[in-house]
């Protein structure tokens, strides 16, 4: 029977599931607003609430307990001294979750996963109107920056470029161009006629075999 199971396995085994869920929790108390999956931060939500019943308790054990979890010495003293004093008119509540539209590609829901009570306000605004306000405050900067005048007895630098150059002046006359035709093409060389016609002659090459006939072939005798 399925007796004191509670929470999701958030599709890993029993470490893998504790260092995530500490991991968010971390996050959490360290920026006061993270973005993650609706599933995970339920998980981490239940560990925030309980790190900050620890800190306002603040003893000695608590301390102990609270570091078994985070394994960080500068977070344990900032939960207890600064972010649990935040909370000490609360009987809990300490995290709230914010619904936001679906990721793309595995359609997975985000979700924010905040502290109530914040050091200070955080305003979420999507990267594209960042970027566009950051370039809207360059250009009015540049706008109220005075225009630096020249003065009259001298000259800057480029005008001083300008009157060293002066504009060339276009030819009244066009300047025009000779066509030389290309050279008559070679005749062949012909042969000449007052030469006679040369030969050719074919001397058959020495063979071993033709010699052995030679030698034994029998002339034929004049007498006879």
């Amino acid at each position: 029977m399925r007796h004191g199971i509670a929470g999701n396995r958030l599709g890993r085994n029993q470490t893998l599931r504790k260092a995530t869920v500490r991991d968010l929790a971390k996050a959490t108390l360290l920026h006061q607003r993270i973005l993650t999956t609706k599933i995970k931060a339920k998980e981490a939500r239940k560990l925030v609430d309980q790190l900050i019943t620890l800190g306002k308790k603040g003893t000695l054990s608590h301390r102990r307990k609270a570091f078994s979890i985070l394994c960080d010495h500068q977070l344990v003293s900032d939960l207890f001294a600064g972010i649990s004093k935040r909370f000490h008119a609360r009987q809990g509540g300490y995290t709230r979750i914010i619904s936001l539209g679906r990721r793309r590609g595995d359609n997975s829901q985000m979700a924010y996963l905040e502290l109530t009570e914040k050091s200070e306000v955080i305003v979420s605004k999507p990267k594209s109107d960042a970027v566009a306000k950051s370039v809207e405050t360059a250009v009015s900067a540049e706008k109220k920056k005075p225009a630096t005048a020249s003065k009259p007895g001298k000259a800057t630098p480029v005008a001083q470029d300008i009157k060293a150059k002066p504009k060339e002046k276009p030819s009244e006359k066009p300047q025009k161009t000779e066509i030389v035709p290309p050279p008559p093409p070679a005749k062949p060389q012909q042969p000449r006629k007052d030469l006679p016609p040369v030969r050719e002659t074919h001397k058959p090459k020495p063979n071993f075999v033709t010699g052995l006939k030679k030698m034994f072939t029998k002339k034929p005798s004049g007498g006879k």
